[in-house]
């Protein structure tokens, strides 16, 4: 089946994520081009040498990027914590239950309203940039209702996170290890065939290094890969862990020893920043600096919950990771795109390559450094993804 080509010529400044084509690590270039062929990448380079095509595209001086790759995010929930935010943010002491109020509007709501709710976020992060995204279970907490979230994020994104463990379950307060039970066995039987990851909030309050090695040594017996919620409320056992276990990411890394910086920078697994969560609890912000020139790999994402990071954004992370994180543009950017690809062991995205996913953000500005620069500003000028213009 043969498909059509389109050159994007006019680019001001291209971000390839590719050092072979360009200067930097962000392989920068400069009066770019871009064949994109069905939903692939078929050629890049200086405009001077583009090939023909069957259509065209005038970026008319502005930057293109990759689509932004948001490897965190829980979306399938129902609810809302208005009040819960409303109250922290006025200093006032609030006691609505957190996740558990999320956790009782999710088990009411219908499959329907759940995903209708989910492919809400999805388009509202589509539109600001982002063609790759994560989706974690979390809210359901028991096997059926964690069975349907991962049934229902399945529609919309091929990477699903079976998080039966976001904290232990209402009814087993008074049972943990109870709990840890259900969510290593009937919980995982029943959630493996639709999810891709397993997760663990491994934390003070909700489960232990322990009961999280427990939880992940069983999924990953099931196929799925790890990925560990770590260090987020203080220092624990969670980032070692996760490169003990081969984990895709750990995602927070706000606590860290200098033992837990090592082990990153000396492993496969990315340190995973979601300054939206510290932006939106007043917290203290990880250091992506101290991270960085460790030489670990790091990924900007947004975290995008109810409670306690409700940004589908990632500009807006881009941002407060340049100004509070001491992160450069260009890390937060790399970080952003290539970084989430690598939490997310992709080599399809992230990437401005030949062979890679079609997927491109145009930006309403001369350069990707704009994204810091303005912040708070809609610069989405357009967005492709897998080869077709959705914005």
């Amino acid at each position: 089946m043969s498909t059509r080509t389109t050159l994007i010529t006019g680019i001001g400044s291209l971000v390839t994520n590719d050092p072979g084509h360009g200067t930097g690590p962000l392989g920068l270039l400069t009066d770019a081009a871009v064949v994109l062929d069905g939903g692939t990448v078929a050629w890049v380079g200086p405009a001077a040498q583009a090939p023909a095509a069957d259509e065209h595209f005038d970026a008319e001086g502005r930057a293109l990027l990759p689509g932004f790759v948001d490897s965190h995010a829980h979306l399938v929930f129902a609810g809302d914590r208005t009040a819960e935010f409303n109250a922290r943010m006025s200093g006032q002491a609030y006691s609505a239950g957190g996740i558990r109020t999320t956790v009782a509007a999710t088990r009411a709501a219908s499959d329907a309203e759940l995903d209708a709710n989910l492919a809400r976020f999805v388009r509202e992060a589509l539109r600001q940039g982002t063609t790759t995204i994560e989706c974690k279970s979390g809210y359901g907490l028991t096997v059926e209702d964690e069975a349907r979230a991962l049934r229902i994020a399945a529609r919309h994104t091929p990477e699903t996170t079976y998080l039966g463990a976001h904290i232990v379950a209402p009814e087993y307060a008074e049972d943990p290890a109870g709990y840890v039970d259900l969510v290593t066995g009937e919980m995982l039987d029943a959630c493996a065939p639709h999810a891709r990851w397993v997760d663990v909030f491994c934390e003070k309050g909700a489960f232990d290094g322990d009961q999280a090695r427990a939880v992940l040594t069983a999924g990953i017996a099931r196929g799925l890969t790890p990925r560990v919620h770590a260090n987020q409320l203080s220092y624990g056992p969670g980032v070692q862990l996760a490169v003990e276990l081969g984990a895709a990411s750990a995602d927070h890394c706000t606590h860290l020893t200098d033992e837990d910086v090592a082990a990153l920078a000396g492993s496969g697994t990315v340190a995973t920043l979601l300054p939206g969560a510290e932006f939106s609890t007043r917290a203290e912000y990880p250091s992506g600096r101290r991270l960085l020139d460790a030489g670990a790999v790091v990924a900007l994402s947004t975290d995008c919950n109810p409670g306690s990071s409700f940004t589908s954004s990632m500009a807006f992370c881009i941002a407060v990771a340049v100004r509070e994180m001491g992160m450069t543009p260009d890390e937060a950017v790399w970080a952003a795109t290539a970084g989430g690809a690598h939490a997310l062991r992709r080599g399809d995205v992230g990437t401005v390559a030949v062979g890679s996913r079609a997927d491109l953000l145009l930006l309403d500005a001369p350069s990707h450094v704009h994204l810091a620069y303005r912040p708070g500003v809609p610069l989405t000028a357009a967005v492709w993804r897998a080869g077709v213009r959705e914005v």
